[in-house]
């Protein structure tokens, strides 16, 4: 008599072979988490940091006046983001050059822990301000806290008066001081100049990247 043999996996196997496929996927996404997490975060430093420095050449090149409005994070909608730079021509509600967005889970803030001395070491990022606003530029002005940077063709940085504008504005993941980014610019020169948050003998301070 010929025998028969039935061929394939039995439904146990087929749900045990299910079961540890989904649990080294979920180590896989629980192990590249930090590594997404901290890409993220140069990713929002890098849009900031080549933002600032593309409106700077823009108005140089173009002999225009740009000016660069950041906005803080959209939590609800379509399309949730950490915060947004739109540059524009001569005024904030002119001819838009471009507009990006931040990671979701990076945003604009000062992060309770960063330092907030201009005076004392550690300091805020080129001792501009005290930490008291997210967007602090316009540094000349007492009340602080301005979220505008008009670049000038001859290459400096203004406020919306024509004052010298410097000033800081700070970023991060919120809840993590180890992800803490900053971007300051110097108003004469149009200088920009990226800083990272470290903890040095149990001090977080401001380091330039």
């Amino acid at each position: 008599m010929a025998s028969t043999k039935t061929n394939g996996f039995s439904l146990l196997e087929l749900m045990v072979t299910v079961s540890i496929s989904m649990i080294l996927t979920a180590i896989a996404v629980i192990s590249f988490q930090p590594t997404i997490q901290s890409q993220h975060v140069n990713d929002a430093y890098n849009t900031t940091l080549t933002s600032l420095r593309r409106a700077r050449e823009a108005a140089a090149a173009d002999m225009r006046i740009y000016v660069v409005s950041f906005g803080p994070a959209v939590t609800a909608g379509p399309t949730p983001n950490g915060g947004t730079i739109t540059v524009n021509e001569t005024t904030p509600a002119g001819s838009q050059l471009f507009s990006v967005s931040l990671p979701a889970d990076v945003t604009f803030h000062v992060e309770p822990g960063v330092p907030t001395s201009n005076t004392t070491i550690p300091t805020t990022p080129d001792s501009f301000g005290n930490a008291a606003f997210t967007f602090d530029f316009d540094q000349n002005d007492p009340a602080g806290g301005a979220s505008t940077v008009y670049f000038y063709p001859d290459g400096s940085a203004r406020d919306a008066n024509g004052n010298i504008n410097n000033g800081v504005v700070y970023m991060g993941r919120p809840g993590s001081l180890m992800s803490c980014r900053a971007v300051t610019l110097w108003g004469s020169t149009s200088r920009i100049r990226g800083w990272r948050l470290n903890k040095n003998a149990g001090v977080w301070s401001w380091s330039q990247m």
